[in-house]
């Protein structure tokens, strides 16, 4: 854990209990003396540094040493437009996204996309306070949906596409956003409204699934 929310950081002093307090002395067993980082989730820029005074029988206290901004977030910018999927499948890697530096993920619905999945933006939300956590991000990765491809590529005419292509994706691009088929990939009518755009693929003969490719494709982009 590289830092805590909580919505008391900022204050000269303050007491935590329940969860915060099992998992920082029960899991992690800190002990007085112990500094530890904490960011208030409405102003999440700014690190503060307390020390761990006493524990109590369901509580710890901690004093202030220090309060100073510091903001951490991806080097590049990356936008995913991904195709929806079963909200499980992207729960697996939502995490690992937002720790490569994935800054929006926009969910498009496409032809083969089941419609009676819908993303679960609370849900993620909660993935990814744990993950920014665990991996010190700062900013807040940001979601949005489509309701098809066309009016996401208005949207972004720059996009570049990942799909089946003899084109192979060049270890020196660089752009700013990608779309993302779901399982079993574009339709032929998708195919071919998408002859404008980019299209590339990844160095490998391996079929990847729609959560492997955002993966590879964001990894090969920002790290």
């Amino acid at each position: 854990m590289i830092y805590l929310l909580n919505e008391d950081a900022g204050k000269e002093s303050f007491r935590i209990k329940g969860e915060d307090f099992k998992y920082l002395i029960k899991v992690r067993r800190h002990g007085v003396g112990d500094t530890l980082g904490f960011r208030n989730p409405h102003e999440i820029e700014r690190l503060h540094i307390y020390r761990l005074q006493e524990i109590e029988a369901r509580g710890a206290f901690f004093e202030r040493v220090s309060s100073e901004i510091l903001e951490i977030k991806a080097m590049k910018s990356l936008h995913i437009g991904w195709c929806v999927i079963d909200n499980k499948s992207v729960e697996k890697v939502l995490a690992s996204l937002n720790e490569i530096g994935v800054e929006k993920i926009s969910f498009v619905y496409c032809d083969r996309s089941q419609k009676n999945f819908k993303p679960d933006f609370k849900r993620y939300e909660r993935i990814l306070q744990a993950s920014n956590q665990q991996c010190g991000r700062t900013q807040m990765m940001e979601f949005d949906t489509y309701k098809n491809i066309e009016t996401f590529i208005e949207n972004f005419p720059d996009t570049k596409v990942f799909d089946f292509t003899p084109k192979i994706l060049a270890c020196e691009s660089d752009f700013t956003t990608v779309l993302i088929g779901c399982e079993g990939g574009f339709s032929p009518k998708e195919k071919e409204f998408l002859a404008n755009q980019e299209v590339f693929r990844l160095n490998t003969p391996m079929v990847l699934r729609s959560e492997s490719a955002a993966l590879a494709v964001a990894s090969k982009i920002l790290l």
